[in-house]
């Protein structure tokens, strides 16, 4: 069975970003992402980590100035020295959280402008580079032009193609059913062409992004086909609660507790 990740950023908001990671061992989750973690030092992130035994799956590196509109700044030419700043922040909070993975935000630009995408790939590979030499992986989003208009990265076959180009060994996709289905549909096909470079997935319902329990996507059949194609992963869970987030987890009880991955001969 898929090992599901609560992202503390949209999950268990009803109680401060500091206690949530006791509120979702509480809930039966045995792994965290989330957005950001830099409004708390990297020491109490590692603490609260350890005294709940959560594995940390994910957190995105610095993005710029979120409030003003930075989604990121790996494909902006004049923001380099910003991104070298924030490539060491990450790292430091990764050593200090154990993290094995992290998700580079591309930002808001024209990808078929020819400085954006060499910028892009200059930053992809200094942060792939650094973090190789610590055991991390990289992961690099698509995202829908409906929640995020003008994002760099927009196109799940383009990331796969530049990620394949790029052939560096802890470049990996992360690979959202959410925006996969908004962009392209076809989920389960793209992830059995896509599994080989997959390094983390991501749930929420189609088109409401709450609970993965109905409207588009077939969910049980989805996380089946996870197991059967062999992802042994963390699934995040970036989806906003319809209600308390307590209540709208019964979709989640057959899971809870869960430590292993999951394994399977694919289709």
């Amino acid at each position: 069975m898929p090992r599901f990740a609560a992202n503390l950023t949209l999950m268990f908001t009803e109680h401060p970003f500091a206690d949530r990671f006791d509120t979702a061992a509480a809930a039966g989750f045995t792994a965290v992402e989330f957005l950001f973690p830099y409004a708390l030092e990297p020491g109490a992130v590692a603490e609260r980590l350890r005294r709940n035994k959560l594995d940390l799956a994910l957190f995105n590196m610095p993005p710029g100035d979120w409030e003003a509109g930075d989604r990121g700044l790996a494909a902006l030419p004049e923001r380099a020295a910003e991104f070298e700043a924030g490539l060491a922040t990450a790292l430091r909070y990764a050593e200090a959280c154990g993290a094995e993975r992290l998700h580079l935000m591309a930002g808001m630009a024209d990808k078929a402008d020819p400085a954006a995408r060499r910028r892009y790939r200059d930053s992809v590979t200094r942060a792939a580079e650094a973090l190789g030499a610590r055991g991390i992986e990289l992961v690099l989003e698509p995202i829908n032009g409906r929640d995020m208009p003008g994002y760099f990265l927009d196109d799940f076959d383009w990331a796969a193609s530049f990620i394949d180009a790029l052939g560096l060994p802890n470049v990996k996709l992360q690979f959202d059913l959410y925006h996969r289905q908004i962009l392209h549909g076809d989920v389960v096909t793209a992830l059995r062409r896509m599994m080989p470079m997959i390094g983390h997935v991501q749930v929420a319902s189609v088109p409401s992004r709450n609970e993965p329990d109905g409207e588009e996507l077939n969910w049980p059949f989805l996380f089946d086909a996870l197991d059967r194609l062999g992802y042994a992963g963390f699934v995040g869970c970036e989806y906003r609660p319809r209600g308390r987030t307590e209540d709208g987890l019964g979709w989640f009880a057959p899971y809870a507790g869960r430590r292993d991955g999951a394994a399977g001969a694919a289709p």
